[in-house]
């Protein structure tokens, strides 16, 4: 079969579906491949560097009569019109809000595969482009923003006064979200992040930001997305954006709610309200805003001087490196698609991945998909009765009066038999067993490894006292030695070699 990668018609489009890199490696996998002229020169991959790569460069013509098209965008109604029925088309394609261009594949008798409708779940994550695309586009918001603020990000200390560190605050605590708070911090803001979905406070946390909490009950999610909030939630929620908002220098909003226009959060009165030099970027002005003054793919200055980006292309504005991630999405769902690396794609409608960015096939609507149930939150445990334990045994003081007087008759024993040069050596091996039991056996398991350092100095002792014993004109006493020797040289070798690899996990490079 053949693959056609297509020049993208939307205007400003950067992204090619494949760069050279993925464009040979869909070749490996069987397929004859052919990429249109100049379909990825704004993405810095001219002709030259898919020929250099073994991929064939064609015509409009050529890759349109392909029996699988890969693009960025969804095709449109002219562009459906010109491929062949039966073949494949995979791209972003918005399935569920765009009923009609589901109607246009069917009709149409294609197979329409959408990128953006992969599950979220633990197999497809190196399938979701929505995913990748986000990631990139979390970094770029933080890049503009910080070219229309126009001051730093660091708080600095200088001899002509105290700079103090910009204020970020983030909504939505996604993939793009999570992206964002992390160049902001790297650049050393204040970071701030607030979302719905309780689970990922842990996450925001772990990137030095501050998770904003709201007197609300909040809903784990099941399938990795936020949901519409409740009234009361977004009453509750309202009076918090609106203080985080205008205390802010920086805001970035990234709510989205699948298949729903996004939701409306930040007011046109607290716009209003927010200090002038402000930066808004609204990330979800593809589907409306999440700012009252978003205009889509404008840059908006308010009357009190609040600048609101409403870009739409910020993943595209790292075309390079976008298309490069785009393109190893495909590659890893072709290779899905591919099981038998033959060059002949083939759905199997009962796997998950397959069954939920299958938008039609060969003319018949499989959208929506059955419901694929993906939770954050950890499974509940099956209620188990708690089981009564019999009360713990009490020592009879008998038997431990008993065992002490026996090791006190043992040790009168020994002192009155043995040499009277092994009396010492005997109460120092007590003392040691005592101390040693009561200073190292009752340390946390946590402090265990740096213990290691406090076995090796013990096996150094043994060693120099064995050495001590080993000229002694006794065999038994020789070969206790040397046994004690071997035994604790191996423990104090193999202690440091441990001890420095576990160092080498801390160093650079």
């Amino acid at each position: 079969m053949r693959i056609g990668i297509p020049r993208e018609s939307r205007p400003g489009e950067t992204l090619v579906a494949a760069t050279a890199k993925t464009a040979s490696q869909l070749a490996a996998l069987g397929y004859d491949v052919v990429v249109e002229a100049g379909a990825g020169a704004a993405a810095d991959q001219p002709d030259t560097s898919y020929a250099d790569a073994g991929v064939a460069i064609g015509t409009s013509a050529d890759v349109w009569s392909s029996d699988v098209l890969v693009k960025v965008n969804a095709p449109t109604a002219d562009e459906i019109a010109r491929l062949r029925s039966g073949a494949t088309v995979i791209a972003l394609m918005a399935p569920a809000r765009s009923p009609e261009l589901v109607e246009q594949l069917a009709a149409a008798g294609v197979t329409g595969l959408a990128m953006d409708a992969v599950p979220r779940i633990s197999r497809a994550q190196s399938m979701d482009v929505l995913s990748s695309m986000a990631n990139v586009a979390g970094y770029r918001a933080v890049i503009e923003a910080a070219h229309e603020f126009g001051r730093l990000f660091t708080g600095q200390v200088t001899a002509a006064g105290k700079v103090p560190p910009a204020r970020v605050f983030v909504v939505g605590a996604g993939v793009a979200g999570l992206a964002a708070i992390g160049a902001a911090g790297s650049l050393g803001a204040i970071v701030r992040a607030f979302d719905v979905r309780p689970e990922v406070a842990e996450q925001v946390e772990s990137m030095g930001a501050q998770f904003v909490t709201v007197d609300m009950e909040q809903e784990v999610s099941t399938d990795g997305y936020a949901k519409e909030m409740t009234a009361e939630q977004e009453v509750a929620t309202a009076a918090m954006y609106d203080e985080e908002a205008r205390a802010a220098d920086i805001v970035i909003t990234t709510a989205l709610i699948p298949g729903r226009p996004a939701p409306q959060l930040i007011t046109a009165e607290t716009v209003a309200a927010m200090a002038p030099g402000t930066v808004v970027v609204d990330m979800a002005a593809a589907n409306g805003g999440n700012v009252a003054a978003t205009v889509k793919d404008e840059k908006v200055v308010t009357a009190n001087g609040v600048t609101v980006l409403g870009y739409t292309d910020l993943a595209g504005r790292l075309a390079a490196q976008t298309s490069q991630l785009y393109g190893t999405n495909i590659v890893n769902l072709l290779k899905l698609l591919t099981p038998e690396k033959d060059g002949r794609l083939t759905l199997d409608m009962d796997d998950v991945i397959q069954r939920g960015i299958a938008v039609t096939r060969d003319g018949q609507t499989m959208w929506p998909p059955p419901p694929v149930q993906v939770s954050a939150a950890p499974a509940q445990a099956t209620a188990v009765l708690p089981v009564e334990k019999a009360p713990p045994k009490e020592v009879d003081p008998r038997r431990r009066t008993y065992a002490v007087g026996l090791a006190a008759v043992v040790f009168l024993a020994l002192a009155t038999l043995a040499p009277a040069s092994f009396l010492p050596s005997l109460t120092v091996f007590v003392l040691a067993v005592v101390i040693g039991y009561y200073v190292i056996g009752n340390v946390h398991h946590a402090l265990h490894t740096p213990l290691m350092s406090v076995t090796n100095a013990i096996s150094g002792i043994i060693v120099v006292g064995a050495v001590l014993q080993a000229p002694v004109d006794n065999l038994a006493v020789q070969i206790i030695a040397g046994v004690a020797i071997l035994l604790a040289s191996i423990n104090v070798f193999g202690g440091f070699l441990v001890t420095r690899r576990m160092l080498n996990m801390f160093q650079k490079g």
